[in-house]
């Protein structure tokens, strides 16, 4: 008997589990926007010492801006795949240093990317039911998540008044591609408002296969050998301030170290989301068994449905 009872009450609560993710079958998919703020990690700018890994390094008031739009769909309780689509500016500057070598080597850059990934996200808190209204109209969920996707990029410096492309001056004597790879990494949550609207926080953190976000990255290069004079100006600007501390004059010639190549570029962004989630159709819309058919009926008035029986029913 007591065997019989466990069985009946597991089968009664994977019934009304399967029962819940059913009926909310049609809220499964949202679409939606973001709009925050973007920090880059890298070679330019930073702190009074010198390069330190992730956020140890970064100037908060360097923050731009991100926005972007992204599909979502829930493939289950927990797990839900997340398309995404954003440009975000990223800026770097070394005047604003509190390092006195970086502060002299006086080089800066802007780069607008342009990202398009694919994120899995794993929902490890789930309010289902938010303020108990026993109507499931609210809830909340806390995830974490990672994926892949490719990231345009095309950094500019500040030059005479306007702004110049980096990468087609080779400053580094080096070609790199303008499409690179990216692991975005975040966390974050949701709360959603009657079944469809929702509002999030986002925090992500993405790392790239490239260390010429910001085109810097190896050595200075000889200015005999860069294809324009252009080119040799902007990859040292040292020449632009007027006092260089002494203990720097020679950090700064052809073969001196110019950027940190052992470590790529990053980013950070932190966006505010909000979505709304179509109504699609449930596992209830349609029949359950399949010899049966909706059919006018003559007895019906106009417009009106009635289920009928086909004559012939499928083989088992």
């Amino acid at each position: 008997m007591n065997m019989k009872r466990t069985l009946f009450s597991v089968a009664a609560c994977l019934t009304l589990v399967l029962s819940a993710d059913i009926c909310h079958a049609q809220y499964r998919t949202e679409f939606g926007f973001s709009l925050g703020a973007a920090n880059y990690l890298g070679d330019i700018g930073g702190d009074v010492l010198t390069r330190r890994d992730f956020v140890a390094d970064m100037k908060v008031h360097q923050t731009r801006t991100t926005a972007g739009i992204f599909v979502r769909h829930r493939v289950n309780s927990w797990l839900s795949i997340k398309g995404n689509c954003s440009w975000a500016r990223i800026a770097g500057y070394d005047k604003f240093s509190s390092n006195p070598a970086r502060n002299t080597r006086n080089l800066s850059f802007r780069n607008d990317l342009i990202e398009l990934a694919a994120i899995g996200q794993i929902n490890f808190i789930q309010i289902n039911d938010l303020g108990r209204s026993f109507r499931h109209k609210d809830n909340f969920r806390a995830y974490v998540g990672a994926g892949a996707g490719l990231v345009y990029h095309n950094p500019k410096a500040f030059y005479q008044g306007v702004y110049i492309p980096l990468r087609p001056l080779q400053t580094e004597n080096v070609r790199y591609s303008k499409v690179t790879a990216v692991v975005p990494v975040s966390g974050g949550f949701t709360f959603t408002f009657d079944k469809r609207y929702k509002v999030g926080l986002d925090l992500s953190w993405r790392t790239t296969f490239t260390d010429y976000l910001d085109d810097i990255s190896t050595r200075y290069a000889d200015p005999s050998t860069m294809i324009s004079p252009l080119a040799a100006d902007i990859s040292n600007r040292t020449d632009e301030l007027s006092n260089i501390p002494s203990d720097f004059a020679e950090n700064f010639s052809p073969g001196s170290k110019r950027g940190d190549s052992s470590h790529n570029d990053s980013y950070l962004t932190s966006t505010v989301e909000f979505s709304y989630a179509f109504k699609g159709r449930s596992a209830f819309d349609k029949p359950h068994y399949p010899w049966i058919k909706q059919r006018p009926s003559k007895y019906d008035g106009p417009g009106k449905v009635r289920y009928k029986v086909r004559k012939i029913r499928p083989k088992w």
